[in-house]
């Protein structure tokens, strides 16, 4: 299997980050999205980053400008599916808009292109549904921040095919992350395990346990996390948080899945965290 070029779907904060690790690893990229001043922010996040990868010493400045020179920016799907060799979607998390996605990637792309999902919680099986190519849908869930992050869970759905499975893993290596097989279960593992802590947190504030500060202060000073949970939702944004802990209630249909009340409501009030400003804790 020859992958060279990577078409990514989605410029916000997983997208960009996926599409930055894929340039520095030698890709050609197509960052797509609908709108595009997302995929103005989304180019200017991966200058950012390759800019921070220099400084550091990860690559040199020829090596950042090449790199910038593989990467093109596209607000049309139909013709960012052309070319490509693989997709890696990374869209908000919603069954519906990634099925319609699916739908669409599925008419467009070649019939041997694989068409992977960065989805944290949602069907693999599901998605696959929409698609004439079952065989060739998978998930690959990459960690937040993507290029510093070195887990990446690969998902296979009911009719994921061997060679579709062997492709992906040999990509996220060349990548430099580690692939963990998981079930095609809610949540997989990562979220599974993640999101009902991050969900408690959230009750102990809506309690009144503790304020925010405490409640992070506490599992970092007492469970030496390095970020505190709330904290952490507010990275990851608040609404993807509540998309996943529905996924996990509706999935399993387990009462120890239900979200939290507040974390409706600052969901509802459009405090979804670092990205708008305001979560558990305010972002200039």
């Amino acid at each position: 299997m020859n992958i060279e070029h990577v078409l990514v779907i989605g410029a916000g904060q997983m997208g960009s980050g996926i599409a930055e690790t894929l340039l520095s690893s030698g890709y050609t990229v197509t960052l797509y999205d609908i709108y595009e001043a997302a995929i103005e922010r989304g180019a200017a996040a991966i200058r950012r980053g390759l800019t921070r990868a220099v400084a550091k010493g990860r690559m040199t400045e020829e090596e950042q400008e090449a790199a910038l020179l593989r990467l093109t920016c596209q607000s049309s799907l139909e013709t960012a599916a052309e070319q490509t060799n693989l997709v890696i979607e990374a869209a908000p998390e919603s069954l519906s808009v990634k099925q319609q996605l699916f739908r669409t990637l599925d008419a467009s792309c070649a019939a041997g292109v694989i068409l992977a999902t960065n989805t944290s919680s949602l069907s693999i099986t599901e998605l696959a549904s929409a698609t004439k190519r079952p065989d060739k849908v998978i998930g690959m869930h990459f960690m937040n921040p993507v290029p510093l992050m070195p887990l990446v869970e690969i998902i296979r759905g009911l009719s994921t095919s061997d060679d579709t499975f062997e492709g992906i893993v040999m990509v996220a290596k060349s990548l430099g992350k580690t692939p963990l097989a998981v079930r095609d279960l809610p949540g997989f593992v990562s979220n599974r395990v993640l999101m009902p802590m991050i969900n408690e947190a959230v009750y102990a504030v809506y309690e009144g346990v503790a304020s925010p500060e405490t409640v992070d202060s506490i599992m970092r000073l007492g469970m030496n996390h390095p970020m505190g949970p709330l904290a952490l939702a507010d990275l990851i944004g608040l609404d993807t948080c509540l998309s996943i802990m529905e996924s996990l209630h509706t999935g399993f249909c387990d009462s120890k899945y239900r979200p939290c009340p507040l974390l409706r409501q600052y969901v509802k009030a459009g405090w979804l965290g670092k990205k708008s400003g305001r979560g558990f804790y305010v972002y200039e």
